[in-house]
C-alpha cells in the first residue's frame, strides 16, 4: 500500500492531482479541502494516501493531513459512502466542523452536503460519534491562508470550477447556480469554488433555522 508521497506537484486540476516523485508521475484524486493547502505548481508538496485496489482499476486518494484521511477511512467503512461521496464531503466541509456536526448530532448540516440525505446523515452520527478524537481538533495550520497558491489556467476559472463541483457530486445545473452566485472577478478556480461552497453552507444553514 502506498501511505504517503513526497515530491513534485505537476498539475492540480480539481479533484485530480498529478505528482511525480523521482520521475514517477502519481495520478491521485483529492477533497477540496486538501487543494486549499496545496502549493504552487511546480513546488514540493507532501500527501498522505488511501490506495483502492478493484478488479479494474487501482485508485490513489490524497489529503493534506493525517486526519483528513482518517476521516476518509471512516467514511468509506459506512454502508452506503464510497470513495466518491467520502470526497464530496471533505470537499464541502473541513474534518473539524464535520466532526463538530457529528458529536453536536447536527444532521442539517449533513444533508446540506451533496450526495448525504437524512438516513445517510443519522448513519454517520450514530456510527462516527465515538471514532473522531482530538485529531480532529482545529489547529492553525488549518488557517486555509494558501487557499490564493496560483495554479497555471489553461481554461476558463468559471468552467472549471463547474467542472470541478459536478465532480464532487454536484448536478450540472446546481453547480452552475453555485458558480453563478460568486463575484468571480479575480479569483482563481480554487477560490471560486471554495467561495461557492461556502455560500451553498450559509444558504442551508439558514434553510434549517427558518
Amino acid at each position: 500500500m502506498i501511505g504517503r508521497l513526497k515530491g513534485k506537484l505537476l498539475s492540480k486540476q480539481p479533484p485530480e492531482l498529478l505528482v511525480d516523485v523521482q520521475g514517477v508521475g502519481y495520478e491521485l484524486e483529492a477533497p477540496m479541502s486538501t487543494f486549499y493547502q496545496l502549493p504552487a505548481a511546480g513546488e514540493e508538496v507532501v500527501l498522505y494516501t488511501h490506495m483502492v485496489v478493484r478488479e479494474d482499476a487501482q485508485l490513489l486518494y490524497g489529503f493534506y493531513s493525517v486526519a483528513e484521511r482518517k476521516l476518509f477511512r471512516n467514511l468509506i467503512r459506512i454502508n452506503g459512502v464510497g470513495p466518491k461521496l467520502g470526497l464530496t464531503i471533505l470537499s464541502g466541509i473541513s474534518a473539524q466542523d464535520f466532526a463538530r456536526a457529528v458529536q453536536e448530532n447536527d444532521a442539517a448540516v449533513l444533508t446540506g452536503l451533496p450526495g448525504v440525505g437524512k438516513k445517510t446523515a443519522e448513519r454517520l452520527i450514530v456510527e462516527l460519534r465515538d471514532k473522531l478524537g482530538e485529531e480532529f481538533t482545529p489547529v492553525a495550520e488549518e488557517s486555509g491562508d494558501s487557499a490564493a497558491a496560483s495554479m497555471p489556467q489553461q481554461s476558463s476559472p468559471v468552467s472549471d470550477a463547474v467542472s470541478a463541483l459536478t465532480a464532487l457530486g454536484y448536478k450540472p445545473q446546481e453547480a452552475s447556480r453555485m458558480v453563478r452566485a460568486v463575484e468571480v472577478k479575480g479569483l482563481d478556480t480554487e477560490s471560486i469554488i471554495r467561495t461557492a461552497l461556502q455560500g451553498a453552507a450559509n444558504n442551508t444553514s439558514k434553510a434549517g433555522s427558518s
